[in-house]
């Protein structure tokens, strides 16, 4: 029986280390999680959420797959009910960047080098890096996926030696720039127009502007136009 999972879902497992225990917070109907066990990457997944209807439908989702005495469900918020010794991977799927750092930070004992992040933000992206680059974690792989006509970012993370990141950078890191994804001939001018209609609409507003947050955007503006020069244009 095949799993309905959706390429972004596929991308984020696609990064989980072989025989990983994980934690897959904001499990939902639970595809990736089962999708794990039924393939044999993973040994244990700890499915949370902090809906009880999700998680129904989770545990009814891995019992027709049969793999549910490999899966635990816990009505958690983030990774609340997680016991850190019995997962070392964590996954956090299909949530704002911004949710996603709130999730990590209250887990310190996330700042250990045993433990493997698996994080794909819907928004907020250049604000998880932010976060992630000042508390010591560092990007190991980035990859983009299409999905559903939208283009997604995929993070595999660790702690260790985080740094911090230039404008430009939070929005589209080294480690991504690396990758060669042929995806970022599509994904930086995407960024590069939809940061210009921010600045264009900040520059209009007589009141509240933000001098600050201009000067931020504009430099990652202008350094996404040097990536796209120097780098995406020779893929």
């Amino acid at each position: 029986m095949s799993v309905p999972i959706s390429a972004r879902l596929l991308c984020c497992a696609d990064m989980v280390p072989h025989n990983a225990r994980v934690a897959d917070i904001g499990t939902d109907h639970g595809y990736l999680g089962i999708h794990l066990l039924t393939q044999g990457q993973a040994s244990y997944v700890a499915a949370c959420d902090l809906r009880e209807g999700p998680l129904q439908s989770a545990r009814r989702n891995a019992a027709r797959h049969q793999i549910g005495e490999k899966m635990e469900f816990f009505l958690s918020d983030g990774l609340q009910k997680v016991d850190p010794d019995s997962v070392d991977t964590i996954v956090c799927a299909g949530m704002g960047g911004d949710l996603i750092a709130q999730i990590l930070s209250a887990a310190p004992w996330l700042q250990n080098e045993r433990y493997t992040l698996i994080l794909q933000p819907q928004s907020s992206i250049q604000d998880l890096r932010a976060w992630l680059g000042s508390h010591g974690f560092y990007e190991e792989r980035a990859e983009l996926v299409r999905d559903g006509g939208f283009l997604y970012c995929v993070l595999r993370v660790r702690w260790g030696s985080g740094m911090e990141l230039t404008p430009g950078q939070q929005f589209v890191s080294p480690t991504l720039l690396a990758s060669q994804n042929p995806l970022l001939k599509e994904y930086i001018p995407r960024l590069r127009d939809s940061l210009g209609r921010i600045i264009e609409g900040l520059s209009r507003a007589e009141a509240g502007q933000d001098p600050q947050r201009l000067k931020y955007l504009r430099t990652a503006v202008a350094e996404l136009a040097e990536m796209e020069e120097n780098y995406v244009n020779r893929l």
